[in-house]
């Protein structure tokens, strides 16, 4: 009956992982296919070798070969590689199925809990890791990160030259920085407002002339039967 229990539990917590988790976060559909191929091949071999005394030492190095083949076998991101053993370690802990039953399942809770929290997009939103090309060669650290944070408007807190090519006026930087906040936008000119400028005074327009009143000639009536 237990074992039911965790196969279905199992189903339920890969099917949050890789559905409700991932794919809604990063949109990457073949991973999904592996995450799940992989959570339920463990999760097989792993309940029907729970029986056996080497049961354990057995799903322990299944997990080890499973994880060398396909991180060898392509490059995935740190995010990706986190996924790939969460979806791995709910298959390994459902087939071994720790007594009690209870712990097994907070256990399973635990792993979607901390991917939830950990991949949520509000966690340390303004962090970046990038890799930049100059158009320059600097190998002065204090420019190196003043251009820097021009180009990616943030503030660098690392920043570790990979390659400067003196031949072709070239710099490779792998950088690690924060997003400054957006700054406001002028409600009437429409670009952005440096913040902490002061906002120019309203000018007067100046005063249209006064355009005079056409003159209007009037005939003098002349007197008739004056020589």
């Amino acid at each position: 009956m237990n074992t039911i229990i965790l196969i279905a539990a199992d189903l339920a917590a890969i099917t949050i992982l890789t559905l409700a988790l991932y794919l809604r976060r990063h949109r990457r559909r073949d991973l999904v296919v592996s995450y799940l191929g992989m959570n339920v091949g463990v999760l097989a071999v792993a309940t029907a070798l729970s029986g056996s005394a080497a049961g354990v030492g057995l799903g322990l190095g299944l997990f080890g070969v499973l994880s060398i083949i396909r991180l060898r076998s392509t490059e995935l991101a740190q995010h990706e590689v986190a996924y790939y053993f969460s979806a791995l370690g709910l298959g390994l802990i459902a087939g071994i199925g720790v007594e009690p039953l209870w712990l097994t399942l907070s256990l399973m809770a635990l792993v979607l809990l901390v991917m939830f929290v950990g991949d949520n997009p509000r966690v340390l939103p303004a962090y970046r890791h990038q890799t930049v090309v100059l158009d320059r060669a600097i190998n002065s650290e204090p420019e190196l990160y003043a251009r820097l944070e021009g180009v990616l408007n943030g503030t660098v807190h690392s920043a570790t030259i990979q390659e400067l090519d003196l031949v072709n006026d070239k710099t490779i930087v792998d950088v690690r920085y924060a997003v400054r906040a957006a700054q406001p936008r002028h409600p009437q000119l429409g670009f952005d407002q440096p913040s902490g400028a002061l906002s120019p005074a309203p000018q007067e327009l100046p005063a249209e002339p006064v355009q005079p009143a056409p003159h209007t000639q009037q005939s003098v009536p002349t007197s008739a039967g004056v020589a």
